[in-house]
């Protein structure tokens, strides 16, 4: 007799369901593959739509608008591939709105849930594949057993490249078919399987992972500022980066014209997030640290925390505010200047009432020059009237309003007067005003009076210094300050202006067209001229090669000005008060979704108190969010970080730890061996990343310091002296307390906790 054991039937059944999915899988591929095929063909059709012999604007346009769109298609059609399809539901539906009945209940709905849509055309447009982000799909991210949302049964699917290698399956409700492999929790094995994989240099996405909190979150449709709050491990980047796709799914019209912002704390940190997002079939989004927000700034500076503390608060606005006012002079003694022989004289109260009348304007410093330069030249046509046009016999002034006017006209363009104007109300630019504050003790004393030594001390530095990341909102609050143009403004000037030559040139052409006296029948087909015939050959080069025919994102990086759609703050708790104001000038419409945990700031300008911080900016109209789970923390780390935690906050509660590694946190001497401890990790298993943590002190090449490792994660974390970072700051603790919190295995600390 012959018997089959349960682990036979199992692995049978197994094989099964990943050959179903394979099968299924493959037709996907199928799909994908077409519609390269076809974007690639019809971008070959446009690079031949313009004659380059007879360029015209308005094809060159069409063009470059179609080949960017193109380009960005296949962009994501390309990156989809890496997983493409990761998961399935039978849900409940009525047999009428079934797109997808599943064999032998037509009362189920089977929705195939991956990184983008595909649809049968043939087929009235029937569902293949939902993009993660659909309504349709967030069953697969909510069910559960205690609340199924009407899903029977939740399949996740494995892929490597285009090989299904697993399912793993969840009966919620209901009944199943024969293909379903029973037992187990496949949420469970599928989260777990992710969280002990091996880190590398680049976060994965958790698109097939995602829990209901953070679901919650990455779906709500705020319009308004949200601040998400979260310990150490709670995904908090995750939901961030998956918001940012949903958003651009939901709402793509709107942000696709005014982009999307993402700020993080490091570039360490940029590079490891960078591969998220085009894996979830979104590209073009500005990723930036707060230090390279401004245009043109690379911040290679070190500071110290005094100077940091002082650039990065408040007070700092007004500071700013008075080294602009200082560059709007007035005279020490009388000018004296001739103009067509007659001299004229510019003393100080003179200069006073036109500084007077262009700063109760209101107007940024630039903006207001016109309006100094304006009045002040007022005066001097009526002090040279005065002059020139005095009746000798003493009666009324000899001259018009007329005549006055044109000598006002008359000063306005003399040079030598305008630079000397100029003097007085010079135009400014925000590097060399701050380069100019920062580095002369004179200038700090006048922008700071009122200030005590140690802060006037706090902001000099030497002339060959480099900038520092603070300088960034500083140069940012500047801009506002001397006002400086619109550079958009400006390329729709330019554009306008380049139109309106092709219409003169044109015009012209018409004109000698219509006056022709030679029979048109004797003229040749190359003798007859286009308005770009007319147009110098340098213009005409210049205007085909510079249109700008640049992405949203390259435009909007390159404009401190530019004003997005929406805009993602990861280690928000980083940021001073001058920055949150450069921050909340790339959104005016107050869109934005900031991640943090003030038991982490370790900047010591950042923010304590999330409400505190907003106020100048929002009032109290935010939204509060707390991640509660800590997926990537093993429980036995938690135990030391949740005692510097109580140190640090004892009000916070700790996020919840979900995982335990079985190895407890090793302690060793500070005389160890950093080399041997790191060797023993790397040949246990040498796919795992290690992270040595040292004092500033001790750093070298191949450690980090706390200020490198914000939002990073490691399997194996060395904290090597603590006590030595705790006192280095005055936020040692948060530092700490993010050290010890990077890992995803083991925590070895080398010196005294």
């Amino acid at each position: 007799m012959t018997t089959t054991n349960r682990s036979d039937i199992e692995s049978g059944l197994h094989s099964e369901a990943i050959a179903h999915e394979q099968s299924y899988v493959d037709i996907l591929f199928g799909r994908l593959d077409d519609e390269v095929n076809r974007a690639n063909q019809r971008l070959a059709e446009v690079m031949k739509d313009v004659d380059p012999h007879n360029p015209d604007p308005e094809a060159l346009v069409r063009r470059e608008t179609e080949y960017h769109g193109l380009n960005e298609k296949l962009d994501r059609l390309n990156l989809a591939q890496l997983g493409l399809v990761f998961g399935r539901i039978d849900v409940e539906s009525g047999p009428e709105d079934a797109e997808n009945p599943v064999p032998g209940n037509d009362s189920l709905d089977r929705r195939y849930i991956g990184r983008m849509g595909l649809d049968a055309r043939e087929d009235n447009y029937r569902t293949l594949l939902l993009d993660w982000r659909a309504p349709m799909a967030r069953p697969f991210y909510l069910a559960t057993t205690v609340k199924p949302e009407g899903v029977s049964v939740r399949r996740h699917i494995r892929t490597r490249g285009r090989t299904v290698t697993g399912v793993d399956d969840e009966v919620l409700s209901g009944v199943t078919d024969g293909t379903i492999e029973q037992g187990g929790v496949g949420s469970e094995s599928v989260l777990h399987h992710a969280l002990e994989q091996a880190r590398s240099g680049h976060m994965r996405n958790i698109v097939e992972t995602i829990q209901r909190e953070q679901d919650e979150i990455i779906r709500d449709t705020t319009r308004g500022v949200m601040v998400v709050q979260g310990g150490p491990g709670t995904g908090k980047t995750a939901v961030a980066l998956h918001r940012v796709a949903y958003l651009l799914y939901t709402w793509r019209e709107q942000l696709a014209k005014s982009g999307v912002l993402i700020i993080g704390p490091n570039k360490t940190f940029l590079e490891y997030i960078s591969h998220v997002l085009p894996e979830l079939g979104e590209t073009g989004v500005v990723l930036s640290t707060v230090g390279e927000l401004y245009p043109g700034v690379v911040p290679h500076g070190v500071e110290d925390i005094l100077t940091r503390e002082i650039k990065g608060s408040e007070e700092m606005a007004g500071i700013l505010a008075e080294a602009v006012k200082a560059y709007q002079t007035l005279p020490n003694s009388p000018v004296a200047i001739t103009v067509d022989g007659i001299e004229l004289t510019i003393d100080e109260k003179t200069v006073a009432k036109s500084r007077t009348r262009a700063r109760r304007a209101r107007q940024t410093h630039n903006d207001a020059r016109p309006i100094f330069r304006e009045h002040l030249v007022e005066q001097l046509s009526h002090q040279m009237a005065t002059i020139i046009g005095a009746d000798p016999l003493g009666g009324k002034n000899l001259l018009s309003s007329a005549d006055i006017d044109q000598l006002h006209d008359d000063l306005l363009d003399d040079a030598a007067l305008q630079t000397v104007i100029d003097g007085f109300w010079p135009e400014l630019r925000p590097d060399a005003v701050l380069h100019d504050l920062l580095t002369s003790r004179e200038r700090i004393d006048v922008a700071a009076h009122g200030y005590d030594d140690e802060t006037k001390d706090g902001l000099y530095r030497e002339e060959a210094a480099p900038w520092a990341a603070t300088d960034a909102a500083l140069l940012d609050e500047l801009a506002t300050l001397i006002g400086l143009p619109d550079p958009e403004e400006a390329r729709e000037k330019a554009e306008s202006q380049w139109r309106e030559q092709i219409e003169d040139a044109q015009e012209v052409l018409d004109v000698l067209s219509s006056s022709q006296s030679s029979d048109i029948d004797d003229v040749t087909e190359a003798e007859v001229l286009s308005a770009f015939d007319v147009i110098d050959a340098e213009t005409l080069a210049e205007r085909q090669t510079v249109s700008d025919n640049r992405s949203t994102a390259e435009r909007a990086s390159a404009d401190h000005k530019w004003a997005y759609g929406h805009v993602i703050v990861d280690e928000a708790q980083e940021l001073s008060p001058m920055e949150w104001r450069m921050v909340f000038r790339r959104s005016p419409s107050r869109w934005m979704t900031l991640v943090g945990d003030v038991a982490q700031t370790g900047s010591p300008a950042g923010v304590d108190d999330w409400a505190e911080s907003l106020q100048p900016f929002v009032e109290k109209r935010f939204r509060h969010h707390e991640l509660t789970v800590n997926y990537r923390t093993p429980a036995e780390i938690m135990v030391v970080a949740n005692k510097l935690l109580a140190q640090i906050n004892p009000e916070i509660s700790p996020a919840t730890a979900i995982r335990e590694s079985g190895r407890e946190v090793r302690y060793f001497p500070a005389d160890a061996e950093i080399a041997t401890i790191t060797r023993d990790l790397h040949e246990e298993d040498p796919r795992r990343t290690i992270a040595i943590i040292v004092p500033r002190a001790k750093f070298r090449e191949g450690y980090f310091v706390v200020d490198d490792i914000k939002g990073l994660e490691f399997d194996h974390v060395i904290v090597v002296d603590p006590a030595d970072i705790v006192a280095e700051s005055p936020q040692g603790l948060q530092d700490l307390y993010v050290a010890v919190t990077r890992a995803t295995q083991t925590l070895t600390v080398v010196g005294e906790l």
